[in-house]
């Protein structure tokens, strides 16, 4: 076996609150500026050198995963044209290309919708983006918005070619190709047209990452002279922005975890005006939807799971608006998109998510008939609105999928409730949903609430002690792990993995109490939920002693890391992505971004002892001991703005100081991606490659890496 990386031990001292922490590996934040220091890329660079030696004999699988990807995928496929002012838009990919193209072609009417064929420009087709085009001459490209003005004659995309997450805006001519405007530069996500095409509406980001301004800017203008729309000094609140579906008003919103504001402003004006809808409560949370003729607001006014009532205007007090979905037990209210016709109310129940189409009769509440549910026929399911962007449409399109059915696009007539399948994502070499199963088992906690713990597998695995089994938990923000369909996944379930999903609390999938239970100084509770899920895999049969895994991203690197340290002997493998492992110090340190935004979800160890307690009793890094943990593969980004290099390279680094496992047969790894942000790699082929690494250690530590049956 190759030799580990040793990073020296420093240690800096740190006193709060009574409490003093001795941290070795302090200096691997360093960073000059943007820019890591020069000392922890090379110690960086020699842990992907170690993770490539160490990973060598896993290249034929690798390799291997890679081919079954492609061999699944339809390479040259397009989407279904939406129809928008006269033009059906729709994205392509083509075969060999990193990148979708987005692009459109002109409505002839009378014509049905137009059904390109993959691989071959539609006759009269305008490119808007090539994705491909774009990315030359880099290694990462993301689009943080792609706005096509009102007059249909100018495109706006923002541009991310570093991974951290700032964009630079491009504002060209679509008949042309003519760059007409490219001087609005680090801004954030998002883009907004005034009516009359001329102007567009962006945030920009402060220091610590965090979207703190509004701003008008004029086409072709110097930036020097745009105007600022509104400003949000509070660092607990992050700004937003979007349009209203006739695209006749701005709407802004601003978010803490706990509390928000919405206003509205005129895209018709030069310079919009903005209106506060509600003001701002403490506490109080709330979500504007334009609807013509008034507004419909989703709030938590009267309860923890929220409702959604009607107002005439901004400014109307609280108490003079109608309800029209009052609270419900077991139904947790997530919002609502309004049309001319029709309304369409985002929901959770029963632990899935859920949608309900409202038609309009008439004019304001008195209007908005009785919702009636839309779901699948299936056990397990996720659903939700798809591009729906024409106020007028008598249509409305959703997608669905779950662990087994691809993702699927179908329209839904308002006035019959008729469904038509559009598209199906096709998965090519004879997939057959047949020989997979999906089921939800119920777990105990220590504290006796029942978990959901959603299993995916092929239909000749059943639960007599000898299958592998990934685990994958999240569970922070009140994010829901709906099932999904995964290509890629297929190659573990092929290989007779059963890949387990814990739902555990601190998510949403039960509603808010399910995240509050699972925050703050309850944030433990997400840590013994997942130990539960894992020695029911176990007491169930459908794992072997040694043939567990644990696998978690960002905040489910926190549930993976917390989870390790309480049951190390539960698992013989574990991948954490880009792994939030180090959060005592982040939270603690008001310079990073997030931090100050976050303290409402962790809490404020800085200032508040029994924060600072409840953190450092739970952060992975603060917690190893000197036991015996399973092989470890840390995934990270060198441009990472969310979860910064540092945390899992001091983890990694304190993690081989002291675990007293085998390096030989439970290596501990850390690859870092030099250029890419919390996602990853930004191209599909890339990805792939990605995906390929990290499977191909757990399919290697679970003894999985030959296909069965």
């Amino acid at each position: 076996m190759p030799t580990p990386p040793t990073a020296a031990a420093r240690p800096a001292e740190r006193t709060l609150h009574g409490d003093r922490t001795i941290d070795e590996y302090a200096w691997l934040a360093g960073k000059s500026g943007n820019q890591v220091d020069a000392e922890v890329q090379a110690h960086l660079a020699a842990e992907n050198a170690y993770a490539a030696a160490v990973t060598a004999d896993q290249a034929g699988l690798r390799a291997a995963i890679v081919a079954e990807i492609k061999g699944r995928t339809k390479e040259t496929d397009l989407s279904v044209p939406v129809a928008y002012r006269g033009w059906w838009y729709y994205s392509r990919t083509q075969e060999g290309h990193q990148y979708p193209a987005e692009c459109r072609v002109a409505m002839i009417p009378g014509e049905p919708r137009p059904a390109p064929e993959p691989g071959r420009p539609w006759p009269g087709e305008q490119v808007l983006v090539d994705g491909d085009v774009e990315a030359v001459g880099g290694d990462y490209f993301a689009l943080g918005a792609c706005e096509v003005s009102p007059d249909g004659d100018l495109v706006a995309f923002a541009v991310d070619r570093a991974g951290d997450e700032r964009f630079d805006v491009v504002v060209r001519r679509i008949a042309d190709g003519v760059v007409v405007d490219d001087r609005v530069r680090g801004v954030g996500y998002g883009l907004v047209w005034s009516a009359d095409s001329t102007y567009l509406v962006y945030t920009r980001v402060d220091d610590a990452w965090r979207p703190h301004q509004v701003w008008r800017h004029r086409i072709g203008a110097d930036p020097a002279e745009d105007t600022l729309l509104l400003q949000e000094d509070d660092e607990r609140f992050w700004l937003g922005i979007g349009s209203s579906r006739d695209d006749m008003q701005l709407v802004v919103g601003a978010g803490s975890k706990t509390t928000s504001e919405c206003w509205l402003g005129s895209l018709v004006e030069p310079v919009p005006t903005l209106t506060s809808v509600a003001g701002r409560v403490s506490g109080w949370e709330y979500d504007v939807e334009p609807a013509g003729d008034g507004l419909l607001v989703t709030h938590n006014a009267n309860s923890p799971d929220f409702e959604v009532s009607w107002l005439a205007a901004p400014g109307v007090p609280r108490q003079e608006w109608t309800s029209w979905l009052p609270p419900a037990v077991g139904v947790r209210y997530l919002g609502v998109e309004a049309f001319a016709g029709h309304v369409v109310v985002s929901l959770r129940e029963g632990g899935l998510a859920g949608l309900r189409l409202a038609r309009r009769t008439g004019p304001g509440v008195a209007g908005l008939a009785t919702p009636t549910a839309l779901a699948p026929p299936e056990e397990l399911y996720a659903i939700g609105t798809e591009a729906n962007p024409d106020w007028f449409a008598d249509t409305l399109r959703v997608v669905h999928e779950s662990f087994v059915t691809p993702k699927t696009l179908a329209e839904i007539d308002v006035a019959s409730g008729a469904w038509t399948v559009l598209k199906r994502q096709e998965v090519l070499g004879g997939y057959d949903a047949a020989a997979y199963r999906q089921r939800r088992e119920w777990v105990t906690a220590p504290d006796g609430v029942a978990v959901p713990l959603s299993l995916v597998h092929r239909a000749g695995v059943v639960p007599d002690g000898t299958a592998p089994v990934v685990l994958y938990g999240y569970g922070a923000y009140e994010a829901s792990l709906d099932p999904w369909f995964s290509v890629a996944r297929l190659s573990m379930l092929d290989r007779g993995v059963v890949f387990a999903v814990a739902h555990v609390r601190g998510g949403g999938e039960m509603g808010r109490s399910w995240y509050e239970q699972g925050k703050l100084l309850a944030k433990p509770t997400t840590f013994s939920d997942m130990v539960a899920c894992a020695r029911h895999l176990h007491a169930r049969g459908w794992c072997a002693p040694d043939r567990l895994a644990i696998q978690g991203g960002s905040a489910g690197g926190l549930t993976l890391g917390a989870t390790l340290n309480l049951a190390p002997e539960l698992f013989v493998a574990a991948h954490a992505d880009v792994p939030f492992v180090d959060a005592l110090t982040s939270m603690l340190d008001e310079t990073l971004p997030l931090t100050v935004a976050e303290w409402e979800e962790w809490g404020d160890p800085l200032h508040d002892a029994a924060a600072y307690a409840c953190m450092k009793s739970y952060s992975p890094y603060e917690n190893l001991r000197p036991v015996p943990y399973p092989a470890i593969l840390a995934t990270t980004s060198l441009n990472d703005t969310r979860v910064l290099v540092c945390e899992p390279a001091k983890w990694v680094a304190r993690l081989r100081a002291v675990a007293t496992s085998d390096v030989a047969t439970r290596p501990i790894l850390l690859k870092t991606e030099m250029v890419a942000g919390h996602g990853g790699k930004s191209g599909r082929y890339d990805a792939w490659e990605q995906y390929a690494f990290e499977a191909a250690f757990l399919l290697t530590a679970l003894g999985a890496v030959e296909p069965v049956g």
